[in-house]
């Protein structure tokens, strides 16, 4: 997902929040009470989604005679993974309602039938709508009827409902460390331990996200979810077990999610059972009683230790201790843990010392601060694995990754897909999956190369954008202006901007048109090149690194030519008062400005992707040129049980890595540094204005 994208996300967002948040200024109910009406609509309108686009499927197979024309079942959809959504349920229908229908009793009616039809589900659903008022539910339906989200998919309902969880509990709907787990990190663990295959437990479920995203791991390796994995969970908040159903649901995944306790019960029995064990847990809980859980079997390494009111002192190693114990003889687990922990004293130090000895530490991969949406907390993400290899049992796996971060917001930040791959690549080459690692550089290349051939061509090879469609737009322009530049006076300030303008050596024509030879002639030598990493370095260096620096010089003549074109215009109208000149059809110059603006971005966009990939395979190759696995400063290092004992059995990577030396960055990306500039200072903007905004409102309610 690209900036341009998030930020159309975020604004979106920020919408439907402004609307989930009237609804709670025009009621008396807290964040926890109408937390989950909201997110009973965002399931609806999300199921209904789903429900629309397997139907589609369906009826095109029956058309193509893949599928026989009979009654659909719900094993259709569900082999589609959508619900069979009774028709009260469907959101549209809700919309059809005649005015003055009784919209509350509508949606209790419409969670009523889901429950029916899909009893994981029963007694789950928000029903609470009754409350409201008819005018507020019918303004909150109609934000979630916009066209976007009509045709939005599974990923952007997901960041909606991670979004909206995050201010809920912003409002104070969540604390002590319980907040829901970035789609980043649940995305590394899930790559990092494949869960491909039987028993999937999460132990601390929250609202089920460790499921959903390892399904999606399943259905891209051509698999289904459903024939490969089982699901357990246990939850200990009850509203958190609702959203873990509702999740489920919403992507037809069946899973056994209960409500318990982890800290003193097993309700599924899973001991010694899981093949994978994923969770986020809560952090630092101090309070769970010894007394209760100082013989239970899921605790082999003993307890960390006891306070004088005889509370566990810190519950953190409690959970690793259950993590491990939950594993079955080839299992592996993959959890999000306080960044304290890995390098905590005393009896934890004495636990941590106990299970590195066993040999299952795997990979420890160290995440910076922001990552999560309510805390500034760092964190690291730990691995267990009971069937690593006899040459490995001995080693584990230190990865740094404090310094690879995307900036979302200013204080969220998180992988791209790019970076969580080449963050997976160092743990293949750990493995010694080699032959995936060179397969990645090959796809950034790849990539590289396509994003450069996308500036010329469609999908279809049709020669027509966006290159070509932004030259045709500042034809279009100069055009348009031609009648009145050609009236220019001399010794007017317009004739400079006009010849900056019109300059060859600002004219982009040229260097589209080299950038099309070196996209030409990447693909001949790509086309004849090997797919081993040295074939992949010696295009990197001297083919796909060279044209991915003209896609940059490209980007930098096209926006100084628009700039030219701005600067023109602009004067023109100030100086010679060019919107009164009967010359110039103003309407027609502005909107053609707007077309060619509207195209420079696209191409932009386009070519800012050819670089991108690049610099992802080049960011490997640097750092593995052999495609194995090396110690590189600052980032990731292989050490063995006896450094680690030598540490104070410290499980913290940047204990290990070290520091990368300090070096002159000659490809310092300014556009990017710029770009998250922009991005703090929109949100300080945003946070400005709703500060004002509060203080006029404070003012206002004051009596003099």
């Amino acid at each position: 997902m690209n900036q341009n994208e998030f930020k159309n996300i975020e604004k979106l967002e920020a919408d439907l929040w402004d609307a989930a948040d009237n609804l709670r200024a025009n009621s008396k109910l807290t964040a926890g009470e109408y937390c989950m009406p909201v997110l009973g609509v965002i399931f609806l309108r999300h199921a209904t989604n789903r429900y629309r686009d397997a139907l589609v499927e369906i009826q095109a197979a029956q058309a193509a005679g893949k599928m026989p024309k009979r009654p659909l079942s719900a094993a259709d959809f569900k082999k589609r993974r959508a619900l069979m959504l009774p028709k009260e349920a469907r959101y549209d229908e809700l919309l059809a309602l005649p005015q003055g229908a009784d919209l509350g009793a509508a949606l209790v009616e419409a969670m009523n039938a889901i429950e029916r039809d899909f009893e994981p589900l029963a007694g789950q659903l928000p029903k609470e709508y009754a409350k409201f008022e008819n005018t507020l539910l019918e303004d909150l339906l109609r934000v979630f009827d916009s066209e976007t989200l009509r045709t939005a998919s599974g990923d952007v309902f997901g960041r909606i409902n991670e979004y909206f969880l995050m201010k809920f509990a912003m409002q104070g709907a969540q604390d002590n460390g319980e907040f829901f787990t970035p789609p980043s990190l649940v995305k590394t663990i899930v790559n990092v331990i494949e869960p491909d295959h039987g028993v999937v437990f999460d132990p601390a479920c929250g609202s089920g996200g460790m499921f959903v995203q390892s399904s999606h791991f399943i259905e891209q390796h051509g698999q289904s979810a459903g024939h490969r994995v089982t699901f357990f969970g246990q939850e200990y908040k009850t509203s958190n077990l609702r959203l873990a159903k509702m999740n489920l649901a919403v992507h037809a995944l069946e899973g056994a999610v209960v409500e318990a306790n982890t800290f003193y019960l097993d309700e599924h029995e899973l001991y010694g059972k899981c093949d994978f064990v994923m969770a986020n847990p809560p952090f630092n809980v101090d309070k769970v009683d010894a007394e209760k859980v100082k013989d239970d079997r899921r605790l082999p390494f003993g307890l960390p230790g006891v306070n004088k009111d005889k509370k566990v002192s810190n519950g953190n190693y409690l959970w690793i201790s259950y993590f491990w114990s939950y594993l079955n003889k080839t299992g592996r687990a993959g959890f999000v843990m306080s960044s304290q922990s890995s390098s905590a004293g005393h009896g934890e130090a004495e636990v941590r010392r106990k299970i590195v000895e066993t040999g299952d530490v795997d990979v420890m991969i160290s995440i910076r601060s922001n990552f999560f949406y309510t805390r500034a907390v760092p964190c690291e993400l730990w691995f267990f694995d009971r069937s690593k290899p006899k040459e490995r049992r001995d080693q584990v796996l230190m990865l740094d990754a404090r310094h690879v971060y995307r900036k979302v917001t200013r204080k969220i930040f998180d992988f791209s897909s790019e970076q969580l791959a080449n963050l997976t690549a160092i743990v293949w080459l750990y493995r010694g999956q080699n032959e995936r690692f060179v397969e990645l550089v090959g796809q950034h290349l790849d990539c590289a190369l396509q994003s450069a051939h996308a500036c010329f061509m469609d999908e279809y090879g049709a020669v027509k954008e966006p290159l070509d469609e932004y030259l045709q737009a500042m034809r279009s322009l100069e055009e348009t202006m031609k009648p009145f530049l050609n009236g220019i006076k001399k010794r007017s300030a317009c004739e400079e901007a006009l010849g900056d303008f019109l300059a060859a050596e600002n004219d982009p024509k040229g260097p589209v048109e080299n950038f099309r030879l070196m996209t030409s002639s990447a693909q001949k030598q790509w086309n004849e090149a090997g797919d081993d990493i040295a074939s992949y370095q010696d295009l990197d260096t001297h083919i796909l690194g060279p044209l991915a620096e003209e896609s940059r010089s490209l980007i930098t003549c096209i926006d100084q030519h628009a700039k030219h074109a701005a600067k023109l215009i602009s004067l023109c109208e100030s100086e010679l008062e060019a919107a009164k000149d009967e010359k110039l059809n103003r309407r027609e110059v502005a909107k053609a400005q707007k077309a060619a603006e509207a195209a420079r971005q696209a191409v932009v966009e386009q070519l800012k992707h050819v670089r991108s990939f690049e610099r992802h395979a080049h960011w490997l190759l640097t750092r593995f040129p052999d495609a194995k696995l090396v110690d590189v400063p600052g980032l990731v290092k292989l050490v063995s049980r006896k450094d680690i004992a030598a540490a104070d059995w410290s499980l913290t990577p940047g204990r290990y890595v070290g520091v990368a030396p300090a070096e002159v960055d000659e490809d310092f990306d300014f556009e990017q540094t710029l770009g998250d500039i922009h991005v703090e200072l929109a949100d300080l903007n945003k946070e400005a204005a709703a500060l004002a905004k509060k203080i006029q409102k404070n003012f206002e309610g004051l009596v003099i």
